[in-house]
């Protein structure tokens, strides 16, 4: 089961930023992978997502969101999985997040 306590409390401005993303009218599919999705399949669905990120007018606050809450799973403000655990590990997500 998903641990919930991490997200924000739902208030409107919390999750507003949503309203304008590029993937709003699109599958989840795109974003997240099937059960033992692996290799090329993985990277190929993954670039289609991180292309619909790159021209997203809410790039950064989608990512902002995903690093302040730990989002484990997707392809999240044109960064997926690996990429993010690898940032937050890094310790740059301070001077990530002052740049938007």
């Amino acid at each position: 089961m998903t641990a919930t306590t991490r997200l924000p409390v739902p208030h409107v401005d919390n999750y507003d930023w949503q309203r304008d993303a590029a993937c709003r009218k699109l599958g989840s599919e795109i974003f997240f992978h099937p059960e033992n999705e692996r290799g090329g399949a993985r990277h190929a669905r993954e670039s289609q997502a991180k292309q619909v990120c790159a021209r997203c007018p809410v790039q950064q606050a989608c990512l902002n969101h995903a690093l302040s809450v730990g989002e484990p799973y997707g392809v999240w403000g044109g960064l997926g999985e690996d990429e993010r655990r690898k940032l937050l590990e890094s310790g740059n997500v301070a001077e990530l997040s002052m740049s938007a």
